[in-house]
């Protein structure tokens, strides 16, 4: 008789849960349909250069003061509409938790020479950093208390390796990616949650092209997806090319994009997957004024093959991302402004011309873009 209860208690408990978890699915549908459709009715002439409301109550970029100005801000991590960590140049770290009314400079001591470029952030409390450059310059650093403290957990030695960017499978499992070294990219794992790193192997890893490099210019050069999957993102040769590794980093398959290269400036600059077979590719050329055709792709296989956008961003895009539980919906963000797919990378159009270098968006629908001059937005609707 107690077990049959107890059997019955325990059914009613799992019937509750997951109709909650259908609830808040709903809800949560509900909430990027409402976003994406208010998105798509106003037009790009609607929405201010700086972030400012636009008319109707339509979604749109609401700066939110860091009061520091003088930093670039390329590294970005969306925990939540409430919470985001960013981080740039002269070694800056900001953390808020109340929707950016206010700002707490976390920067780790000692590191005003160094420029981070990429952020993860597990939640409030906990993140790993990364700061680009040759040799001692690369580094990374972990906080477990929100910033109040920082450990240096790895600190390049070789004078031929670069750091771009990392990537982070789960709490625990993670990779960085350095540029070629010995005619190979260079992947750097933790196992520990970035407590401590290892060189993996570059036997599984195929010889970069003459020029190869990946660019730190948002911190989505290296993106993961599941528990195994990630991409690598490539410019400056002949070719731009995305690298995909089903095995977490030990070893690659590479594939020509229709992003062209050709050029140092040139090539694919962020990746974003919305699982591991749907990716978007942007990128283009960065120098300012020159012309960036085709500098949008998009994929459905994993990264096997790339399609090119029908209709690509208005100009360079260094930073892309998929909103929050949409199959079709993603933004991209460039110094000269925002643009927004519906149809899954096939066409993108602009909505809103202020200056972002990364974009990340949370599950609940907590999106948000950093860039120069301190500017740090969040989505509002």
């Amino acid at each position: 008789m107690r077990r049959s209860g107890s059997t019955r208690r325990t059914g009613r408990t799992r019937r509750t849960g997951r109709a909650g978890r259908i609830r808040r699915g709903t809800a949560l549908a509900a909430a990027c349909a409402a976003v994406l459709a208010a998105l798509t009715a106003v037009p790009a002439q609607a929405q201010r250069a700086q972030g400012a409301e636009a008319r109707d109550g339509a979604p749109h970029w609401s700066l939110k003061d860091t009061g520091i100005p003088d930093v670039r801000f390329r590294g970005l991590a969306a925990v939540g509409r409430g919470t985001a960590w960013v981080a740039g140049t002269r070694g800056t770290v900001l953390r808020t938790t109340d929707g950016g009314r206010t700002w707490r400079n976390v920067s780790p001591p000692g590191a005003g020479e160094l420029q981070f470029r990429d952020i993860e952030a597990f939640d409030a409390r906990r993140a790993v950093v990364l700061a680009i450059g040759e040799g001692e310059a690369s580094r990374v650093y972990r906080t477990d208390d929100g910033g109040a403290t920082w450990t240096e957990s790895f600190r390049n030695t070789d004078a031929r390796a670069f750091y771009d960017c990392l990537t982070f499978f789960d709490h625990r499992h993670g990779l960085a990616m350095s540029d070629p070294v010995d005619g190979k990219f260079r992947i750097l794992s933790t196992r520990d949650g970035g407590r401590s790193w290892t060189v993996l192997p570059d036997a599984g890893m195929p010889p970069a092209l003459d020029g190869e490099a990946g660019f730190a210019a948002s911190g989505q050069c290296l993106v993961s997806s599941g528990p195994k999957d990630v991409w690598l993102a490539t410019g400056g040769a002949a070719r731009a090319r995305v690298l995909h590794s089903a095995d977490r980093g030990r070893t690659w398959k590479a594939t020509d994009t229709p992003v062209p290269g050709g050029d140092p400036a040139r090539g694919v600059f962020a990746l974003a997957f919305r699982d591991r077979s749907h990716g978007l590719a942007v990128g283009g050329d960065f120098r300012p004024g020159q012309p960036s055709a085709d500098a949008a792709a998009r994929t459905s296989d994993g990264g096997r093959s790339w399609r090119p956008a029908a209709a690509s961003p208005a100009a360079y895009r260094s930073g892309v991302a998929w909103l929050p539980h949409s199959r079709t919906a993603a933004l991209a963000v460039g110094p000269t402004g925002t643009d927004l797919t519906t149809d899954a990378g096939r066409t993108w159009r602009t909505v809103d011309t202020g200056s972002y270098d990364t974009v990340d968006c949370a599950r609940d629908h907590g999106c948000w873009a950093a860039g120069e001059k301190g500017r740090v937005a969040r989505l509002e609707h």
